[in-house]
């Protein structure tokens, strides 16, 4: 019974989950399994089995399937079974025997428990009746091999802390418990298990952990596996204390705009511990922490150096580190063939109409002044373009802006190069590469929600005006 009573101990003081809630249990035919299902059974709880066969072991894997079918018998539950071409799968995705297994296991049980598999507990779930989870027999010698493991290859702080009870649908309720416990409960309640033969062998890194290293180190203390899982503990808290001031860091640090964030540098220069910052700031984005040195160079590199992941890109623009989604791909030149209509481009619209020139705003009848943000083209309305529809031919071209690029800025009688008038305009990089232009015959009629050309403004002998809009698709 004393294992039962910290069974239901851990299970409240780690909330679990609630009484009446649904288990699915995963269940190998192992003793650790094995114990689960007894002590579930003991405690009275509503559990489902479910068994997978990766038919890896030849008859050894339709042994076990066998006696998991059996425990129908001593439970009386329902039994779920699924095989799986392991060795096809790891094939086709490239992946190792163990990891293969993993994915193929853990997908299976949430199909079941989101009724997805089309058998099993959930799959006539009503509104408001209680969640399945998932239930592994991961014990504590499990979770001290995870815990070396994850140390000798190189971890942060969550690799220190292992496996935790509770992660999304996946609970482990037998965290707390030592393996030899285990097999004692097992043999004082007269069950019947089988043994997995590939656990015997030592190619497995983890089977190495288990019958090399960890009784070496319990020659030398004895009570190491009592206190590395109270280290584990510990490091859960410290990863708690750990993730709080991390996240009051990025709050100070953030500055969002457009959908990229801005990093001031001499801020983040201030920051200490800098390398760690450094860290977590770039992992939220897909930077793996061999990147960690080259972020911290970007603080003292001149603008336009950048650094990238897998899907986005930090680049030093002056006094800012501007984190930036990389773009999907798709077409950078798109054609625009009537004057009517919606254009999409880059999760944006033109709307474009031809209007008679008494629907026009009437103070764009005025004569442009010469400064640099006309009365007529105010810059706050710059998403808007009122062209000479007698000037405009169409098809035109709608495509991003390029180097070498000009045009002659509305109110303004002689040419300037893009990039100038961005420069004038102190446009961030970032901001620069957002920009798209609107081209007819090799000429640019609008820098697109800033300023038009002037050779294509309305005049006062205009008498039918374009209008064109850019805004969110």
């Amino acid at each position: 019974m004393e294992l039962l009573t910290s069974f239901d101990h851990f299970i409240k003081k780690e909330n679990l989950f609630s009484p009446g809630d649904k288990l699915l249990l995963a269940v190998s035919g192992g003793v650790d399994s094995v114990v689960l299902c007894e002590l579930c059974h003991q405690a009275g709880l509503d559990f489902t089995i479910a068994h997978c066969n990766f038919q890896l072991r030849g008859t050894e894997s339709d042994r076990d399937e066998q006696f998991v079918r059996q425990l129908v018998a001593r439970y009386n539950r329902e039994i779920l079974v699924r095989r799986f071409d392991t060795e096809q799968y790891a094939a086709e995705k490239k992946l190792s025997i163990q990891v293969a297994a993993r994915e193929l296991r853990y997908a299976w049980f949430h199909e079941i428990i989101n009724g997805i598999a089309g058998q099993g507990p959930n799959q006539n779930r009503r509104p408001g009746q209680p969640p399945y989870h998932i239930v592994t027999a991961h014990h504590l010698d499990d979770n001290i091999e995870t815990l070396l493991m994850n140390f000798f290859k190189g971890t942060g702080i969550a690799g220190l802390r292992a496996m935790l009870p509770r992660q999304g649908a996946v609970i482990r309720p037998l965290l707390f418990a030592e393996k030899t416990q285990l097999q004692q409960f097992a043999e004082l309640h007269r069950l019947s298990w089988v043994e997995d033969s590939s656990n015997l062998t030592d190619k497995y890194t983890r089977n190495y952990f288990r019958h090399q290293l960890i009784p070496l180190v319990r020659q030398q203390y004895p009570g190491a596996i009592q206190n590395l899982g109270a280290n584990i503990d510990r490091f859960r808290e410290i990863e708690t204390i750990y993730r709080q001031a991390i996240g009051l860091q990025k709050h100070k640090l953030y500055e969002y705009e457009a959908g990229d964030i801005y990093i001031p540098v001499l801020k983040l220069k201030k920051s200490e511990p800098l390398y760690t910052i450094v860290y977590e700031v770039i992992a939220d984005f897909g930077f793996s922490p061999n990147q960690t040195g080259a972020a911290i160079d970007l603080l003292d590199s001149p603008s336009g150096k950048y650094i990238r992941s897998s899907t986005h890109r930090i680049l030093k623009d002056r006094n800012w580190l501007i984190v930036t989604p990389h773009e999907a791909k798709e077409s950078l030149n798109v054609l625009v063939e009537a004057p009517a209509g919606k254009v999409f481009y880059d999760r944006s619209v033109l709307r474009i109409e031809s209007l008679p020139i008494s629907k026009a705003p009437a103070h764009l009848l005025a004569e442009p002044s010469t400064g640099p943000a006309p009365a007529h083209q105010p810059a706050a309305n710059g998403s808007i373009a009122w062209l000479d529809a007698a000037h405009i031919q169409f098809p035109l071209l709608l495509r991003k802006w390029q180097h070498g690029d000009y045009f002659y800025p509305l109110g303004m009688r002689k040419k300037k190069k893009l990039a100038r008038f961005f420069i004038d305009n102190k446009l961030s990089l970032a901001d620069k590469e957002k920009i798209w232009v609107l081209e007819m015959d090799k000429k640019i009629i609008w820098v697109v929600g800033m300023r038009i050309d002037d050779r294509y403004r309305i005049t006062p002998q205009t008498r039918e005006v374009l209008k064109i809009e850019s805004g969110m698709a």
